[in-house]
């Protein structure tokens, strides 16, 4: 297991005064925008030509989700998660994921203290506030399945004790397509964890040949640090939960996770846990657009992102391709293309469909 940190938490729990509550801080939207594109700037010194997916990482850190990458080796997938941690003054651990890797790896340990004749519990590498999960899937089974309390519940059941999770905690989890040697598959409940999934691809043409330059003598890792404080993520945080949905955006996203569950090309639909992380996602969106509410447009931009990791086609949908994502990818537009908006106050975006 390799550490990657810019502070290591001290103690496995948290405060009751650091979870949810009535003294959370909170921003001006302009104040975020600001914020947000401070942290944009940052990874896109490091990232060229990925402006989509440095902007649904964004998405994500701001609706407090977890994320996965996905893509061939190569592409930047660590890079965009380490520049993601290292643009916020959070506590930031690394987890490489190995065949021989064990559970009390990640989540910890109980070591027994002679001196004192007791067990202590020696906190894993999930305890800080982003944990840098690299190549997940190479992992096996069982050490996978030990992040779905982390990942659900945001605390660590080790010997039947209970030890909560600092706030805020995000995982960022990289994964080679299953088509890959010694690649084990996410089970459908961990990938439903993950409240968007994105692949980087390859760059273009300019922003690789502008690679060449800029990471000719030295990682442009090492030359960026923390834009944002743990203080202004959590603010930017609760403003962002704190966007409006209406009742006909809400059901407009329950229609179209709903259709997911009737359509004849999957096998096996949304559930209802993507349905509220889609409106999540969505009002974090609307946040960095400067709104206090949000539009189906909204709802249409992260359709893809958020339901398509979570869906499984239909063999006959699948055909002759190799690779299940953009099927799904074109399934999911089908049945956004085809759900009406509900008509109310705030549901239809200017631009409209």
């Amino acid at each position: 297991m390799n550490s990657y940190a810019t502070r290591q938490p001290t103690e496995p729990s948290v405060a009751p005064e650091e979870e949810h509550g009535d003294a959370e801080p909170t921003m001006d939207l302009t104040e975020l925008r600001r914020a947000a594109e401070q942290i944009t700037a940052n990874i896109e010194s490091v990232i060229d030509g990925k402006h989509d997916a440095v902007r649904t990482a964004l998405v994500v850190l701001l609706a407090e989700g977890h994320l996965l990458i996905e893509d061939v080796p190569g592409v930047g997938k660590t890079m965009l998660a380490k520049s993601l941690a290292k643009s916020v003054d959070c506590t930031v651990s690394r987890i490489q994921f190995t065949p021989d890797l064990l559970p009390s790896d990640v989540t910890g340990v109980s070591v027994y203290n002679q001196a004192e004749r007791r067990f202590e519990f020696k906190p894993g590498a999930i305890f800080a506030n982003i944990v840098i999960g690299d190549e997940i899937n190479r992992a096996s089974p069982k050490t996978q399945s030990a992040l779905l309390e982390c990942m659900e519940e945001r605390q660590v059941t080790v010997d039947g004790s209970t030890y909560p999770l600092a706030a805020p905690f995000i995982v960022v989890a990289t994964q080679n397509p299953v088509e890959m040697e010694g690649t084990y598959a996410l089970p459908e409940a961990q990938r439903d964890r993950f409240m968007a999934r994105i692949a980087m691809g390859y760059p273009d043409e300019e922003s690789e040949l502008a690679m060449l330059t800029t990471r000719d003598t030295s990682s442009p890792l090492s030359r960026i640090g923390p834009v944002v404080t743990s203080e202004q993520l959590k603010a930017m945080m609760t403003t962002a939960r704190s966007v409006f949905a209406s009742t006909p955006v809400k059901q407009y996203a329950v229609d179209l996770t709903r259709a997911t569950r009737e359509d004849r090309d999957l096998r096996l639909g949304a559930s209802p846990r993507a349905t509220l992380q889609l409106i999540r996602a969505a009002k974090a969106l609307a946040a960095l657009d400067g709104r206090d509410f949000v539009l189906p447009d909204d709802i249409d931009a992260l359709a893809v992102p958020v339901l398509g990791h979570r869906l499984l086609p239909t063999s006959r949908a699948l055909g002759h391709h190799h690779e299940s994502a953009p099927v799904i990818a074109d399934i999911v537009r089908r049945i956004v293309a085809s759900t009406p908006v509900p008509v109310g106050s705030g549901a239809i975006g200017a631009g409209g469909r």
